[in-house]
């Protein structure tokens, strides 16, 4: 066992700091406090991290104890592992500060913001191509995550329903849920805390590390509630089939008379495929969709706290899943897992679909998918990586030499995979084969050594002796930022090449400064270093 698991940094810090001679029992400093950084300034006490403290601090020094402490955190403008929009324009910023104590359940009160929670549903709707868009039925939701735990509720009780109408019993053996194995977390979250039997459906490489709808059916019984297929996995970006899975689904229905619905999570694809992919079947078009969830707080561009459901029509939202409020003077239904909820997430939504409107949210998703094909490009015309995501790749195969026709739209990712701006890559083959000594995941410390956040990971089950890093290309993540990512992600390799241990990868650590560019002077430039303390850093 390593040493340092047996020392308690708390405790150094306690025994390391001065003491006074009078020691208060309620003033006196331990490692639980935080020393105030200006503490000397302002003549502010340590602050105790694990009680309230006795006395508080003005709010100026608050706001910079707290803030210096939060410089810390990664920057999000580098943090290509979330999938969260982290940019507004000053104006939806303004917006959110002045509604910041709104509250939506408080419909009477707020009713404005009621209507525009309402106009976004609609919208949604629309844009997904719901029967009627007028009478939508939807709700905003926290994020992805509640939303589906409530598409997830409602296709379990309407199985209940047929159950209990047909004689049959709901707890023998009781309800099961389909998915692939590459399922975001909420997606098992929903069959665990709401008891359903959750049936992963293995991936593989011929799947395209997703759902494959034929293995799916083999999963499908008369006491499976639904079939949850993701636009968009998070592990490559690919698009599930919905259309296969629908049609499938279909052909059991007309052989055995059983109905199994699918809800799509577009958590991500939802906020894509409209503006990306117009061709592509997966929403409301298809009778077998049920419901479908999104996240605001992704590809819909607002900051973090919204995301959205919407049921195909009234008659897949169970009425006892909605409950009626006699709440603060007015009626008020509710069909959410949280009450109270911030109203200002959904304020920011709402003024992006003015902001933007159709045409800026295709402008900022061709964009996006654009910069994922280029890092794509880069990144396997190295020869080191393999990317294992799709989106640069052309339909038609053999149409490599069209790029040079004038007919061609290089920028239309319609002639190219479906999928997310998501890009997934490892090291090649012939790289791991010619140098077995280097490890994927020294590639993540590096980068975050230089400040970017790209996460190494395993696939899910059944391919998790693969790893894979990847890069989530949002709207900030312009081609400026995409060059210095290749030029660091190639140096980087390229150290690790020459000189191959994980001792050589520490020593990096404290090593790397970004290569020359334009205008900075040849090393020799200037006068030998002499010892004084004008040493380069």
């Amino acid at each position: 066992m390593a040493l340092s698991k047996h020392i308690n940094p708390e405790r150094l810090i306690r025994e390391s700091k001065d003491k006074k001679f009078h020691h208060h029992h309620l003033t006196g400093t331990d490692a639980s406090s935080v020393s105030h950084p200006y503490g000397a300034r302002y003549g502010t006490a340590s602050i105790p991290k694990f009680h309230l403290p006795s006395k508080g601090a003005s709010a100026e020094t608050t706001y910079q104890l707290i803030h210096d402490e939060l410089s810390l955190d990664g920057s999000p403008s580098l943090n290509l592992a979330s999938f969260v929009h982290t940019w507004m324009p000053e104006p939806a910023n303004k917006l959110m500060l002045e509604n910041m104590c709104k509250n939506l359940i408080d419909q009477d009160e707020y009713p404005m913001t009621q209507q525009i929670h309402t106009r976004c549903i609609s919208i949604l709707a629309d844009l997904w191509h719901a029967p009627s868009t007028h009478q939508a039925v939807g709700t905003a939701t926290t994020g992805s995550s509640e939303a589906i735990q409530l598409g997830g509720l409602a296709m379990k009780r309407l199985w209940q329903e047929r159950r209990k109408a047909e004689g049959k019993s709901i707890h023998e053996p009781g309800p099961n849920i389909v998915m692939g194995a590459n399922a975001q977390v909420a997606l098992e979250k929903f069959a665990r805390y709401f008891e359903v039997e959750c049936r992963l459906v293995p991936i593989t490489t011929e799947s395209k590390y997703r759902l494959d709808p034929k293995t799916a059916m083999e999963y499908v019984d008369e006491n499976t509630i639904g079939v949850y297929v993701i636009l968009g996995s998070t592990y490559t970006g690919h698009y599930e089939p919905v259309k296969e899975m629908s049609d499938l689904l279909d052909e059991y229905e007309q052989r055995t008379g059983i109905s199994v619905p699918i809800h799509v999570d577009g958590a991500s694809g939802a906020f894509i495929a409209p503006f990306a992919h117009p061709k592509l079947l997966w929403d409301f078009k298809l009778p077998r969709v049920v419901s479908i969830n999104t996240s605001g707080h992704k590809f819909g561009l607002a900051y973090v706290g919204v995301g959205w459901v919407i049921w195909r029509s009234k008659e897949y939202l169970p009425k006892d899943l909605i409950f009626e409020l006699h709440y603060l003077g007015s009626v008020e239904y509710s069909f959410s897992l949280n009450f109270s909820r911030p109203a200002a997430p959904i304020i920011a939504q709402y003024f992006n679909f003015v902001h933007l409107g159709f045409e800026g949210y295709r402008s900022v998703a061709r964009d996006d998918l654009k910069n994922a094909r280029l890092l794509s490009r880069a990144l396997e015309n190295s020869g080191w990586y393999t990317v294992l995501s799709d989106i640069h790749r052309l339909k038609v195969k053999g149409q490599e030499g069209a790029h040079a026709s004038e007919s061609f739209d290089e920028e239309n990712p319609e002639n190219y995979d479906d999928g997310l701006p998501v890009v997934s890559f490892r090291f090649s083959d012939s790289f791991q084969e010619k140098y077995p000594e280097v490890q994927q995941k020294w590639i993540q410390t590096l980068l975050r050594a230089k400040g970017w956040i790209v996460p190494n990971y395993e696939l899910a089950p059944n391919l998790e002796n693969v790893q894979i890093l990847r890069v989530v290309v949002k709207e900030n993540m312009t081609e400026v930022l995409v060059d210095r990512l290749v030029a660091d992600i190639v140096e980087i390799t390229q150290d690790l090449i020459d000189h191959a241990s994980s001792a050589h990868a520490l020593n990096m650590l404290g090593s790397h400064s970004h290569s020359r560019s334009l205008g900075q002077m040849d090393e020799g430039s200037a006068f030998q270093y002499s010892g004084t303390y004008s040493k380069q850093c």
